[in-house]
This record gives structure tokens, C-alpha cells and sequence, in this order.
């Protein structure tokens, strides 16, 4: 009777240890919902182009970690650009210099914007939108990946900085549907088209 009662302490105490380690020990790792809305377009004034998010990131454990930083990589045929300026926030935009998130997530929005010395035009074609973050002392980690399709259209929309595109994502058809929208133009902006 002392043997059985030896080995379900012992049963016992491993399993609690197992829960101690993965609930309060294991670091897990960082994910991201399928954003609701993709952007891609001018960042407001004469800024120059911008990829936007809105997602919840989360951890996989109990245990939270830090986000260091973010950025977006875009490709669409063999060109590639780093979207790197990372700024999130929802009312108040704060510059990527780290972001804690735990198991309940956190949602706002994100912008991912050019470095200055960059210029990158929004052609038509097929791209590939890969998210990446960069916890302390980490490489840098692929967290979601989606293929995206910009018309002729669109593109031509997209020229002098006069209109976004935005993809929606439709859950009763598991799909991005694509709009432009029109930017509004300041009156002097408007002045100057005319001239």
C-alpha cells in the first residue's frame, strides 16, 4: 500500500511540475491574427508609401515577451523592400521601440513605413507580404505570410500619392477583397494638380 501511495505522489508531482514549467517557465513564442485590413498607399500629406496592419499579437504561454521591433517585407517578382520604420497605436502613435505582449494579445494598429533614403513605387502584380518581429536578443522571426494581387488599375490609382488600396478580409469567402479609396487633397494640393 506504501508503494501505491509513493508512486501517485511521485505521478503527481510531475505532472505539477510539467504544469509549472509550461504555464510559468516556457517562453513560448509570438503570433498574430490574420490581419482584418491591409493598406497600402501614402502615409497621409506628401509622406512617402506605407504598409498597415490591424492584428492582435499574442504569446503561446502564460509568460509575456517583448517585441524589440517589427517590420514588413514585400516582394513581387524577384524585387524585394523592407517596410522597417515600425509605429503603432491606435489613437496615439508611438515609434516601435519595443512592445510587451502576453497571452490575452494585444490590438492596434501598425504602420510600416520607408527609410528616408528609400523609394519604392506600388506596381501591379502579385505580392507576397511577410510580417517579421524581432524579440530581445533574437533574430528576427517570419510571423505571417499572404499573398496579395494589385490590378493595373489600382496601380495606376496609386499614382502621385493620390489613393490607397485596402484589402479587406471576407471570412465567409477565406479572402482578401481589394478597394482604392481617394485621398482627400488639401486645397493646395488641389491647386496644384490643376496646374
Amino acid at each position: 500500500m506504501d508503494k501505491i501511495s509513493i508512486v501517485i505522489s511521485i505521478i503527481a508531482l510531475t505532472i505539477s511540475a510539467l504544469a509549472f514549467w509550461l504555464t510559468r517557465m516556457k517562453k513560448g513564442t509570438i503570433k498574430m491574427t490574420r490581419p482584418t485590413m491591409i493598406f497600402f498607399g501614402p502615409d497621409g500629406g506628401k509622406n512617402p508609401d506605407k504598409v498597415f496592419i490591424r492584428t492582435l499579437l499574442y504569446s503561446t504561454s502564460d509568460r509575456g515577451q517583448y517585441i524589440q521591433n517589427m517590420f514588413i517585407n514585400l516582394r513581387r517578382g524577384e524585387s524585394s523592400q523592407n517596410f522597417n520604420v515600425w509605429v503603432y497605436g491606435d489613437k496615439q502613435f508611438s515609434r516601435g521601440s519595443g512592445l510587451y505582449v502576453d497571452k490575452s494579445g494585444v490590438t492596434v494598429n501598425h504602420h510600416f513605413l520607408l527609410p528616408k533614403d528609400a523609394n519604392y513605387s506600388f506596381l501591379a502584380g502579385d505580392y507576397l507580404l511577410q510580417v517579421y518581429v524581432e524579440m530581445v536578443d533574437k533574430m528576427p522571426m517570419k510571423i505571417f505570410e499572404q499573398q496579395l494581387q494589385l490590378t493595373t488599375e489600382q496601380a495606376n490609382a496609386m499614382v502621385d500619392n493620390r489613393a490607397g488600396i485596402y484589402f479587406d478580409w471576407a471570412p465567409n469567402s477565406q479572402s482578401y477583397s481589394s478597394h482604392v479609396e481617394l485621398r482627400q487633397l488639401t486645397g493646395k494640393e488641389a491647386s496644384e494638380l490643376l496646374m
